[in-house]
């Protein structure tokens, strides 16, 4: 009879050690994949690195699926020129993050690494400006302070106006339009930033008027005077919001200061920014 207890108890020994050598690496992939379904991507991509469990159930499609835009397909075939099913879903949500330019290269589309959500940037050079091709009041720079490398800047003119307009199916949500701008002409001297102030004049008498519509009825106008000279400011033309029943939208924005009674310089237009409404306060707060 001792013999049989000296068994038994043996035979637990060894099973409480072999459960303690059980380790992260024994869960199985489809748990941890399910896990990850309810995490943010950064957080899924430093888990991946923990093993090769990990690092299996971090390339699972449906995890990857549900951090897309419902349009992702869309995104794929217009930006990336790819057919959706030839990707897998984290190389899509991966390819989607990287700033993707389309239209020529004057307007760029990417999501945001943390949320999936869709963010859309239009050059000034999709734009009709009045005035663009006369040298006298306008100019194309160069510069690196954009992220399409140029601005079209304005020397001087009585009749200021930018329309922009945009064709493209977003996902449901809210979202904020804002036009980049920055009063006086920025170049770089020695290696250092400078900001010649010299032709900036004219907004301090009437505002300049955003407008914003769509082709889902919404249509906004605002006033606003520019301001912080040498200094890029994002200015808030309005919100438009998306159903499911909006497949592809159509946006036409502007900006105008129209008074003849006198002349404005000094300004660079870059371009003009589309986010998800919730990024307002973190984007330029």
């Amino acid at each position: 009879m001792g013999a049989g207890v000296s068994s038994d108890l043996d035979a637990q020994k060894g099973t409480t050690n072999f459960q303690l050598k059980t380790g992260l690496n024994d869960v199985p992939e489809s748990c941890i994949s399910s896990i990850f379904i309810y995490l943010d991507p950064p957080e899924i991509c430093k888990l991946a690195r923990l093993n090769k469990a990990f690092c299996g159930a971090s390339l699972a499609d449906f995890v990857w699926e549900t951090k897309l835009p419902s349009n992702y397909r869309y995104l794929v075939e217009k930006v990336l020129g790819r057919n959706p099913d030839s990707l897998s879903k984290k190389e899509t949500f991966a390819r989607l993050c990287t700033p993707n330019r389309f239209d020529g290269g004057n307007k760029e589309v990417w999501l945001d690494k943390n949320s999936g959500k869709l963010c859309l940037s239009v050059s000034a050079k999709a734009m009709k400006i009045t005035g663009i091709d006369d040298r006298r009041y306008w100019n194309h720079i160069p510069t690196e302070e954009s992220r399409f490398e140029t601005v079209a800047y304005l020397q001087q003119i009585w009749w200021f106006e930018v329309v922009g307009e945009l064709e493209f199916e977003f996902p449901p949500g809210s979202y904020s339009v804002f036009f980049r701008l920055h009063l006086g002409k920025p170049s770089k001297r020695f290696g250092r930033r400078v900001c010649n102030l010299d032709q900036v004049h004219g907004w301090n008498t009437k505002p300049v008027r955003f407008q914003l519509s769509t082709s889902t009825g919404h249509q906004i106008s605002s006033e606003c005077y520019l301001y912080e000279p040498g200094n890029w400011v994002h200015y808030h033309a309005g919100d438009f919001v998306i159903d499911d029943s909006n497949p592809t939208t159509k946006i036409k924005f502007s900006m105008m200061q129209i008074d003849c009674t006198h002349t404005k310089g000094g300004l660079c237009v870059d371009s003009i920014f589309i986010y998800p409404s919730e990024f307002r306060q973190m984007r330029f707060k």
